[in-house]
């Protein structure tokens, strides 16, 4: 193999890699503005908290190289992500979000980023790919202003089931660069979810008395103007500041108030879109939910149940101690090799031996006895990059600890899974 091939498989691992840990977020919302100071992640962190009082599995993902907010408004200044095994460990926040920011990785809060981009491209690769985000049902990402590097690396690379939100405030200044915001993502094959108008108007906390300081209904004039919907208009409000200052988000202090009303209304609509199937809001022409095209598929359960893309039969692998799924592949006494017919139906259940665990030798074997899908607590990045190669799904953070009825609820599409368990 030349170098050039094997730089070219490299990269193709890589990408399947990207794909198998984008697969196991649902939806993910890029909050996005072409212009700065609207509000956008103090948006950004109370539609994220809002989903999460729904009972939605939510990420917060601040890709704001230069200028990560999100750590001082969740009141984490000073706390660092975890690394274990080269993945990133997100910080669990209020108990309701997993959080990953650059803010999180710096030594200091005065400490400055100086990089161009490709280190910038990189570094959101590496948020995307080595973080462990685990199953989420939304994936929140708030961009910094504008249409530069960051929001366009984010774009490519997250390509499919993504959308828009976008952040306005009232006045016509800030309405033509976010404008241009909006064409980006038309630009780039994004759905755009919907307008925000953020500091919509004052309510004065004495008399009750509306008053538009920064004018009004410039969000929806430009929603309807660039036909996308309209999601809402949050007022301005002191409290917002204050909250974001003492690091509580606002919708957890006030969550009774008509302010924190307007961000779960526009959390129901987006959910409300989501949940129904409704194809209202333009999305890429890309594969959206088909599973096959990918060597490996979505570990969520998105992917279980399409027996019939194997050729009409299965083979799986579970590995055991003791008869009961083991908690990582390579640190089983046994693997349960189960047969399953194009019907759904299992057919055989042996158990074999596996050889001394060395780097790499499992997924070969595994793949010399017929195996095409392996169902596992938990695995290492690099070898479900092996597995990949080999042309075997692997199917992460099983709960099932009967093999057999591992594989019956997988065909069925009810297996249930959670985390990535890997004790490696």
């Amino acid at each position: 193999m030349t170098d050039q091939e094997q730089t070219k498989q490299e990269k193709e691992l890589d990408d399947l890699f990207l794909q198998e840990r984008l697969s196991r977020i649902n939806r993910t919302l890029m909050v996005l503005s072409g212009k700065g100071g609207v509000g956008k992640s103090t948006v950004a962190v109370n539609v994220a908290l809002s989903l999460a009082a729904q009972g939605q599995r939510v990420g917060l993902l601040d890709v704001d190289i230069h200028g990560p907010s999100i750590p001082k408004m969740l009141g984490l200044n000073g706390q660092k992500v975890g690394v274990k095994d080269n993945e990133i460990i997100p910080i669990e926040c209020f108990g309701k979000i997993h959080v990953v920011s650059m803010g999180l990785l710096l030594e200091h809060d005065d400490q400055p980023v100086v990089w161009r981009g490709p280190l910038k491209y990189n570094v959101i690769k590496e948020f995307l790919q080595h973080v462990m985000w685990g199953n989420l049902d939304y994936l929140v990402i708030d961009a910094p202003p504008g249409t530069g590097d960051e929001p366009l690396s984010v774009g490519q690379l997250i390509k499919e089931r993504a959308s828009a939100i976008i952040v306005t405030t009232p006045q016509q200044v800030a309405t033509i660069d976010v404008a241009k915001c909006i064409t980006f993502c038309k630009q780039l094959d994004l759905p755009v979810a919907g307008i925000v108008e953020n500091m919509s108007g004052f309510i004065c906390p004495h008399c009750g008395k509306e008053v538009d300081i920064f004018m009004k209904g410039g969000g929806k004039e430009l929603a309807e103007r660039m036909n996308v919907p309209f999601l809402g208009a949050v007022p301005l409000d002191p409290d917002i500041v204050r909250s974001g200052e003492k690091g509580i988000p606002y919708v957890l202090s006030y969550g009774t108030s008509e302010t924190a009303k307007r961000f779960d209304e526009i959390v129901d609509k987006i959910t409300a879109v989501y949940s129904s199937g409704n194809t209202d809001i333009p999305r890429p022409p890309a594969k959206e939910d088909k599973a096959e095209d990918s060597v490996i598929p979505p570990s969520s359960g998105a992917g279980q149940g399409d027996i019939a893309t194997q050729g009409g039969t299965m083979k799986f692998a579970i590995p055991t101690n003791e008869g009961k799924l083991c908690m990582h592949f390579g640190h089983c006494e046994a693997f349960a090799l189960i047969d399953a017919d194009a019907q759904g139906k299992v057919t055989s259940e042996t158990y074999v031996t596996p050889p001394a665990h060395e780097p790499g030798v499992l997924p070969r074997w595994l793949a010399q006895q017929g195996v095409n899908c392996i169902i596992a607590g938990g695995m290492g990045s690099r070898a479900q990059q092996l597995f990949a190669q080999q042309g075997v799904r692997v199917v992460t953070g099983a709960q099932e600890a009967d093999p057999k009825k591992a594989v019956e609820s997988y065909l069925k599409g009810t297996l249930a899974t959670g985390a990535n368990t890997c004790d490696h």
